[in-house]
């Protein structure tokens, strides 16, 4: 027989008793993601001044457009028939764009279809409005609130942004919100729902599919097979009313030197071990809503990698991977960027990243129709992956519903 240590319970009882399945039902039910956040649209270089742009969030097609220093963001989709404007959008005045099929013409700014090409009598003008979004323009990242349109008070940016750490932390790495950094990084889609992305990203568990990785090998980082948390301490949450909400993996030791996660590096039954021997890296994950990773001391002591899993469909997500660098001068800010285009954009994004889209993909089937979620048997090391779900199911502003074009009007 085996026995559990009380540990292994107290770890035990966050996938058990503690968190049942339905009390984190909305987790289940946020398929197309949540509603009522602030989520990445665009990097800014990728809009350039009297341009349009598209994305998709949270199954809500977005067009958006630059005129100087500010940005628009608006309904892809014509009021007239349905057609998505960023096909070919026109903009035959200031502030406003038409659609290339029938004219409908739309202020950027409120929404409403102010004329009609061939039409500028017709009765529907000024009787109708495509939805219009929040834009906040930061970090070298065009940001946008998607929700519910009368929403109010819109929070601030911040607070769906990973909470600063302290300058004073022993092992500080750059937030992205810091004055002295520079922000790089890449975006592109995964096939599979936003939730696998997000698990995925903070699994303390999953470090196996990274264990013959090149960027290991290049670093000798002392990376192990996993970890196991030795009690409830092993997970931190951030509730704080009015700031952002996340959960921590405490992984590194607290200032007495008690740790909450057991590191493992070796399996004996197996014969394995972990690769490198560089000794501690001071690495340590939080999620934070609506599904922002930082991942501190990543690739390097110094630098924080931050990701983000935007739902753009129930199976597919935008992936944005983004590195965080302190720079003091010129002369750093090109040696920083020299370093990101010819080693770790490769290294990191392609060569480490990439293990976890196919991974993230290759669960995609059995979580395809919700069964995943009542079939899968969740062990000690998911504590964090659970606590995650009843956590957003509590704190999360909405739950997005399916598109219109899937029978739910959004209006």
């Amino acid at each position: 027989m085996t026995h559990q240590s009380s540990a292994d319970k107290s770890a035990a009882s966050v996938t058990s008793a503690k968190f049942g399945k339905k009390l984190y039902q909305p987790y289940i039910d946020a398929k197309w993601g949540l509603k009522n956040h602030w989520f990445p649209a665009l990097y800014s270089h990728e809009l350039a001044d009297g341009s349009f742009g598209s994305t998709t969030i949270c199954g809500e097609p977005i067009l958006l457009r630059r005129e100087g220093a500010a940005v628009h963001a608006i309904e892809d989709r014509c009021a007239h028939r349905g057609v998505k404007i960023s096909i070919k959008p026109h903009c035959f005045k200031k502030g406003t764009v038409t659609c290339w099929y029938h004219g409908f013409t739309y202020n950027l700014e409120d929404g409403l279809l102010t004329t009609i090409l061939a039409a500028p009598e017709d009765p529907l003008i000024g009787t109708l409005r495509l939805k219009t979004y929040p834009v906040q323009e930061k970090y070298g990242i065009i940001f946008l609130f998607v929700g519910d349109a009368d929403y109010a008070p819109v929070p601030p940016l911040e607070s769906d942004l990973p909470k600063p750490l302290e300058r004073d932390y022993k092992y500080f790495s750059p937030n992205l919100t810091d004055d002295n950094v520079i922000n790089l990084g890449i975006r592109r889609s995964g096939n599979a729902n936003w939730r696998l992305a997000v698990e995925n990203g903070f699994d303390p568990g999953h470090t196996l599919i990274h264990w013959k990785s090149p960027l290991i090998y290049a670093s000798n980082r002392s990376v192990p097979l996993g970890a196991k948390p030795l009690s409830d301490k092993a997970i931190r949450f951030f509730d704080q009313e009015g700031e952002p909400k996340g959960v921590m993996n405490m992984t590194v030791p607290d200032e007495d030197g008690i740790s909450h996660y057991q590191p493992i590096f070796e399996n004996k039954e197996l014969g394995i071990k972990a690769k490198g021997n560089s000794g501690p890296t001071f690495v340590r994950t939080s999620m934070w809503l609506p599904g922002v990773l930082r991942v501190e001391n990543f690739p390097a002591p110094g630098i924080s990698l931050y990701e983000w899993y935007v739902p753009t469909t129930e199976d597919k997500y935008d992936y944005w991977e983004m590195m965080t660098f302190t720079v003091n001068d010129e002369e750093q800010r090109i040696n920083v960027i020299d370093r990101y285009d010819n080693y770790l954009k490769q290294a990191v994004f392609h060569g480490f990243n990439d293990d976890d889209v196919w991974a993230r993909d290759a669960m995609q089937p059995f979580y395809q129709n919700g069964v995943g979620f009542d079939e899968e048997r969740l062990g000690t090391m998911d504590a964090v992956i659970v606590a995650w779900r009843k956590f957003l199911s509590t704190h999360a502003r909405g739950i997005q519903t399916p598109p219109k074009e899937l029978g739910k009007s959004r209006r």
